[in-house]
């Protein structure tokens, strides 16, 4: 999963959650998340962009605690 941006990701399509890790620390929860913008995102070359452009400020989001 190679990106500058992104750590991680995780997604729960139960709850349609999608979980984003950056590689800046912060971890995001995005909601609502329909499953095929979760399977665009893992399969784009450039994922940051692609989270940009698809997802940030399109979906309800918290920002989750930090890890110790």
């Amino acid at each position: 999963m190679p990106s500058t941006v992104i750590h991680s990701i995780d997604y729960d399509p139960e709850l349609k959650t999608l979980t984003i890790a950056y590689v800046s620390g912060h971890t995001y929860m995005y909601k609502d998340v329909p499953e095929n913008v979760y399977k665009e995102l893992k399969a784009s070359r450039v994922k940051g962009r692609y989270m940009r452009f698809f997802i940030k400020d399109k979906y309800p989001f918290q920002k989750l605690p930090d890890p110790v």
